[in-house]
């Protein structure tokens, strides 16, 4: 496909035929009300839990719509696919219940558990360069030489038809539904949804929202053409992806009312929200709908507002760290650098300062070797639980008034 030659949409039918295909093997995945995403954009706010889908992601019914269609020569020869995680996921789970082999190229550094999943479920994985583009240009190649058949995670009708089904759901279950929000990469899922629900109900919104590092669309759409990033820097692995796909463009380009972008910042914030709020694990991805309506980048005029939780296969250490981050976002983790002067007491004293005003100390490392210190003078850096920027900022008043030299970690100079 090339970007200049008109491309067909795919219709209404194509998704309904791919959820025929589907049936027994995608979950109905559950509708829930959110009442802080409701009182936030003032209008009632649905989630749509792809995060507990077969395989952490509705990856898996474009992938098993795709290879269901093979022939048999097809499939005899196996399929391959590029993905940072969870297209590896859907391709190796769909291959294994159609009885064909599956090869999946991921990027370094691509995260262990999707690894381990993606092997799990008994596809081979192979590392190439260090982002989805390098795998899919690997997956390319090793398809050319093997006689592999390629499933590509975004551009390709019947993969796109599969993700489509996530909106007849929605639909089902959330009839009046004015606006459908969702995480957008390559745009397979967008263009699925927008043809889906367009069809059905010609008055709804579809919004997309990409991580501001990994945002290929909007000057993609502002060429007219798909544009390609010079870089992409993300925590939302899921959707780092630095070229549209030519077919998603054009329905994305046809259909979609709106593109947004949010920052890592945001999409941190709106995984401890699903954390703290809803019970419910995310990865940063799957929170992109979320963070657009929590931090305003898409504000609705009208409700009800179905936000999709597009997958939910985080890394626990890349957990651990949005945690951190997510609370430092939110006023509610502070990194402290405090000196005083070096005698005995004065670290208890200060701890006993921070326990007065109700802040809890996660860790403290005491210091009398920097160079910036003056004699008899030592450092404390300390980790701090608040409940929120007005308490972070009277802890830090507190303790200045009590005589310590106080600065945010991050701005402590060398």
């Amino acid at each position: 496909m090339t970007s200049g030659t008109p491309l067909d949409l795919l219709t209404l039918a194509d998704v309904e035929a791919a959820r025929e295909l589907l049936t027994g093997v995608a979950i109905r995945t559950p509708l829930i009300t959110s009442r802080p995403l409701s009182e936030i954009a003032g209008v009632p706010v649905w989630l749509k839990c792809e995060n507990q889908q077969r395989a952490g992601s509705y990856k898996v019914r474009g992938a098993y719509t795709r290879i269901s269609r093979l022939s048999d020569g097809e499939r005899s020869r196996g399929v391959v696919a590029a993905s940072a995680g969870n297209h590896a996921q859907g391709v190796a789970l769909a291959a294994g219940l159609l009885g064909t082999r599956a090869t999946v190229f991921m990027p370094e550094g691509a995260p262990l558990p999707k690894v381990t999943a993606t092997k799990g479920y008994g596809a081979a994985v192979e590392y190439a360069g260090s982002s989805v583009d390098d795998a899919l240009e690997a997956a390319h190649e090793f398809a050319e030489r093997t006689g592999a058949v390629l499933i590509h995670p975004f551009d390709h009708p019947d993969v796109i038809a599969g993700q489509g089904t996530v909106a007849l759901e929605i639909l089902e279950q959330c009839p009046e539904a004015a606006t459908i929000v969702t995480a957008v990469g390559g745009g397979g899922l967008i263009s699925g949804l927008a043809v889906a629900a367009k069809a059905v109900r010609p008055d709804i919104r579809i919004v997309g929202v990409q991580a501001s590092g990994a945002a290929a669309y909007p000057p993609s759409l502002s060429a007219g053409a798909p544009r390609k990033l010079e870089s992409c820097v993300t925590i939302a692995d899921g959707i780092a992806v630095m070229r549209p796909g030519d077919l998603t463009f054009a329905h994305v380009a046809k259909l979609v009312d709106e593109i947004v972008t949010v920052t890592d910042e945001d999409l941190s914030a709106a995984l401890l929200v699903m954390l703290e709020r809803h019970k419910m694990v995310v990865e940063p991805a799957g929170a992109a709908a979320v963070a657009a309506l929590l931090t305003g980048a898409y504000t609705p005029d009208q409700g009800p507002v179905v936000a999709i939780l597009s997958g939910g296969n985080i890394d626990p250490m890349l957990l651990l760290r949005v945690i951190e981050h997510g609370l430092a976002s939110a006023g509610r983790f502070l990194r402290l650098a405090v000196r005083c002067t070096d005698r005995p007491g004065q670290l208890a004293r200060l701890l006993r300062e921070i326990a007065e005003h109700r802040a809890n100390v996660v860790d403290v490392n005491h210091s009398r070797q920097s160079p910036r210190l003056s004699f008899g003078e030592v450092e404390v850096a300390l980790s701090v639980e608040t409940r929120g920027p007005e308490h972070s900022s009277a802890l830090i008043s507190a303790l200045r008034d009590a005589g310590y030299r106080v600065s945010l970690l991050a701005e402590a100079t060398p």
